[in-house]
């Protein structure tokens, strides 16, 4: 059984992450900060799976106490999510950002080259991409990030592919993720931001169950086929088997850095996410249209035929599966995780 170190592993995705590495076979040591997170989805996780974690309390900007983590455990391979993703945020933030998304990275390579740990999955995003030049978009399309947060996921990327060059034995899988929304099917995982959700379906799913009045979205004068953005909408579950998959190919393939979109492949409106919920949840939500966000790009979903000719991944839920599983987390999690 090879034992998996999951960094930032109580989080939205790194909470069903584990459910599926343990699921498939796998040992599964989580480290996270709980900084955005809460040991209690941890917790869940054990209930879902009825195996026990390994976590730990562990901040990442300390070298010293991720190397216990190294010495403490013998570790087969590393998927690495830990990280702050808020665009808005970054933009604001900048320095904040560059510090605590490229430091423990550093950190991580460090460690895994000093232990022989040759195995990593990296979690990048779509957002390195910036405005298609054409779509679907295909990994191989021009690299420009247009907010810190992306540029972020960019420097990792390179500081990866140079320290892959100079430390020969990594195997380096990086997945760009696209929208991820929905929940665990069981509705004990989801989506449990702090504060004002930043993503479109914890704020729809809170007014569903009325603890903010109205959804805004912004703008309806895009040039899409009713106005408003498209987005390719992946369920969470599919995107946390996609990186089984990643863990899989590490110990298949030779040394190098191997990069693969996770979506759907297809796109969907806000409004038609929107309407889609109201339709399989019988919930009708108000929403008021409000001014286009600086940045919203109008249109932007994957390619992912090297997914699935490489990985042999490929996403099976439709929109329907991610509105219910996100309904059922949140009618079941009104106030989300209790804190502890």
């Amino acid at each position: 059984m090879e034992t998996i170190l999951v960094t930032g592993g109580a989080g939205f995705i790194g909470s069903h992450v584990c459910v599926e590495l343990v699921q498939a076979g796998f040992r599964v040591v989580v480290i996270d900060n709980f900084v955005n997170s809460t040991p209690e989805s941890l917790e869940r996780v054990e209930t879902i799976t009825g195996e026990r974690l390994h976590w730990m309390d562990v901040d990442m900007m300390n070298l010293e106490s991720l190397d216990e983590v190294f010495q403490t455990f013998s570790i087969d391979a590393v998927i690495h999510l830990a990280g702050l993703k808020a665009v808005g945020e970054s933009v604001v933030d900048p320095l904040r950002y560059y510090l605590h998304n490229l430091t423990p990275l550093l950190h991580l390579c460090e460690c895994m080259q000093k232990h022989h740990v040759h195995r990593l999955v990296f979690s990048s995003s779509a957002t390195v991409y910036g405005p298609p030049q054409q779509v679907p978009i295909l990994e191989t399309h021009p690299i420009k990030t247009e907010n810190p947060y992306g540029r972020t996921k960019h420097m990792s990327e390179q500081i990866l592919e140079d320290f892959q060059r100079a430390y020969y034995p990594m195997k380096i899988v990086i997945l760009r993720y696209f929208n991820p929304i929905g929940a665990h099917s069981s509705g004990l995982i989801g989506e449990n931001p702090v504060g004002v959700p930043m993503n479109i379906m914890p704020y729809l799913t809170e007014v569903a169950v009325g603890k903010r009045p109205v959804l805004h979205i912004f703008g309806d004068d895009y040039p899409t086929r009713d106005g408003t953005c498209i987005r390719d909408f992946v369920h969470i579950t599919d995107l946390a088997k996609g990186h089984v998959k990643g863990v899989e190919a590490t110990d298949r393939m030779k040394s190098g850095v191997s990069v693969y979109n996770l979506g759907t492949g297809k796109g969907t409106t806000v409004k038609e996410l929107l309407h889609t919920f109201e339709r399989v949840t019988q919930k009708t939500i108000p929403y008021w249209i409000t001014v286009r966000r600086p940045g919203d790009i109008a249109v932007s979903y994957a390619d992912v035929q090297k997914a699935e000719e490489e990985l042999g991944w490929k996403a099976t839920k439709e929109i329907e599966d991610m509105c219910l599983d996100a309904w059922k987390w949140q009618r079941l999690n009104p106030a989300g995780y209790i804190k502890k």
